[in-house]
């Protein structure tokens, strides 16, 4: 029987959740709650087919890449992110990097919930209208985001190679110059975007679209 995870930390949409599962599918599934990452491990170890339904904000995941991680490491779960609020930049991270994700909001119609709910279980994914809007919407400031921080053109590249995975010492390779050259070009990027690491430098390239979705999944 495949099982429906609960990741949630709020006991009254827990137990709204099953509520509205026990009702749609009648106890076809067995469902199971989480309270912490930890947890949520174990019963995926146990479980590694199942559908986890995840309030990322009130979770402790310490960041989207880590979501990420987990959700690569565990190939044939589905999971559907069922929140308050999430962000556009969190969003398109997730959603562009990995189809394992769905999404519906926890203020979306009963119908709509439902919906998802039936989609995601049966391993299809499922996007709620709201969030389907607002990712075909152009990414906000695109190449103004570029422009106002006055990047060079080998610093666009550089960024690029660097949300595109790269180490220090592949792109000194590429480029025929030294690893502390790199270093220098990726220190003065990060000042000029006003980013502290990798992660936060790749989702700028994702908005400026210096990397194309379909490029940076694979």
């Amino acid at each position: 029987m495949k099982t429906i995870i609960l990741a949630d930390n709020q006991d009254i949409t827990k137990a709204g959740c099953k509520y509205l599962l026990n009702n749609i599918f009648a106890s076809q599934y067995a469902i199971s709650e989480v309270v912490g990452k930890k947890d949520l491990m174990t019963c995926l170890a146990q479980n590694p087919e199942s559908l986890v339904v995840l309030d990322y904000t009130v979770f402790d995941f310490e960041s989207v890449n880590e979501l990420y991680n987990v959700s690569s490491r565990f190939a044939n779960t589905s999971w559907l992110l069922f929140s308050d609020d999430l962000s556009e930049d969190f969003l398109r991270y997730l959603l562009f990097s990995s189809d394992a994700f769905s999404i519906v909001m926890k203020d979306n119609s009963i119908e709509e919930i439902t919906t998802a709910f039936r989609e995601t279980v049966k391993g299809y994914r499922y996007i709620c209208n709201r969030v389907s809007n607002l990712l075909l919407q152009q990414p906000r400031n695109n190449s103004e985001l570029i422009a106002k921080q006055h990047l060079t053109s080998t610093e666009k590249e550089i960024l690029k190679e660097i949300a595109l995975g790269k180490t220090t010492k592949e792109i000194a390779g590429i480029r025929f110059v030294s690893i502390h050259t790199i270093m220098t070009h990726r220190k003065n990027i990060f000042r000029k975007i006003e980013v502290n690491n990798i992660h936060e430098a790749t989702k700028y390239a994702i908005r400026a679209g210096l990397i194309d979705f379909t490029e940076y999944y694979i």
